[in-house]
């Protein structure tokens, strides 16, 4: 087993570790230099698992590995990085993909909170625009793909403006009728996690699971808060602040959409990413529907001088119907 590779070890007699960039209870990420492709710099994720699980499973999930990493290579989409290759070394497993230059999100928020500011609605909904077209990429693939581990950290802006979803730590294959198991046996950042992803049974998880992690992720970019434990909402629903109330600079639209992804029951959240999308942008907010008091009365005033509007012009055509026949009859 290679635990922790110092600069200058050289993985698969292709990529030269430079220094380790990430790393968390799972593995390890490396900046490293490939060495058939000269200038090319690559990140490579190595991925470790718990000794302690029986064999079968330890097996089960290597091959899930394989699996996964076959289909991430085939993905092409300007905002996840590239995945070009897949190895293992002894215990360990291995995945190459695209080195993402520029600033992370989670990085870019905290200079903004210890400026005293907040970043940027209008930039904000540009990442999220980005971000959305990424997700709903992965979720219309054959199986859908979820991420599972949407947050700020995982999200980089490179020095152009593109955003990138970086980690694909946490990815599920939804296979119909088949038992998955995540590459990284784990179960997302606690923040940003939907209630219907704990419990190791990942079955009950679909793409509404990346839309609560999405709204999650944009309700801290906005607001320099980090949103409630699901946990804790469940057993007090009324207890997450309203981004406006943090933040009175975002507009009513925006707070209607976030709060409507961080509802805490899949159904009562946007039925896909796009949907999601077109409520942040305002593209489009009649199929938005107050959900207990997940929407500020807003959106329910907007609904209503709809209706009266339709109201009034049903109205008008009947009268104008009638004057017509009682012109006719004289």
């Amino acid at each position: 087993m290679i635990n922790n590779p110092v600069s200058g070890t050289i993985l698969h007699d292709r990529y030269r570790v430079k220094n380790m960039i990430g790393q968390g209870g799972f593995g390890s990420i490396y900046l490293a230099e490939d060495l058939r492709l000269e200038g090319r710099l690559c990140a490579v994720k190595q991925v470790r698992y718990d000794a302690s699980l029986p064999e079968e499973i330890l097996k089960e999930s290597r091959a899930q590995f394989m699996r996964e990493a076959t289909v991430l290579a085939r993905l092409d989409h300007p905002n996840l990085p590239k995945v070009s290759d897949f190895f293992s070394i002894e215990k360990d497993d291995f995945l190459v993909m695209d080195y993402v230059p520029g600033e992370d999100l989670r990085t870019t928020l905290a200079k903004a909170e210890s400026s005293g500011k907040f970043l940027k609605e209008d930039d904000v909904l540009d990442w999220a625009v980005q971000i959305g077209d990424a997700l709903s990429y992965l979720h219309h693939q054959d199986p859908p793909i979820l991420h599972r581990d949407i947050k700020p950290s995982n999200l980089k802006v490179t020095p152009s403006g593109l955003v990138k979803l970086v980690d694909f730590g946490l990815v599920k294959l939804l296979a119909p009728d088949e038992v998955t198991i995540t590459i990284l046996q784990g179960q997302g950042t606690a923040l940003y996690t939907p209630l219907e992803q704990y419990g190791g049974d990942s079955s009950h998880t679909d793409a509404r699971a990346d839309i609560y992690a999405f709204g999650c992720t944009l309700y801290h970019l906005l607001t320099n808060t980090p949103p409630m434990n699901v946990r804790d909402r469940f057993l007090n629903p009324e207890s997450l602040p309203t981004p406006r109330s943090i933040n009175p600079a975002i507009t009513p639209r925006v707070e209607d959409a976030i709060l409507w992804a961080m509802s805490l029951h899949p159904n009562d959240r946007p039925k896909d990413v796009t949907t999601f999308v077109k409520a942040l942008t305002g593209e489009t907010t009649g199929n938005l529907r107050r959900i207990g008091s997940s929407y500020s009365r807003s959106l329910q005033a907007q609904l209503g001088q709809t209706e009266t509007q339709l109201g009034i012009l049903a109205g008008g055509l009947v009268f104008l119907s009638l004057l017509f026949t009682l012109i006719h009859n004289l």
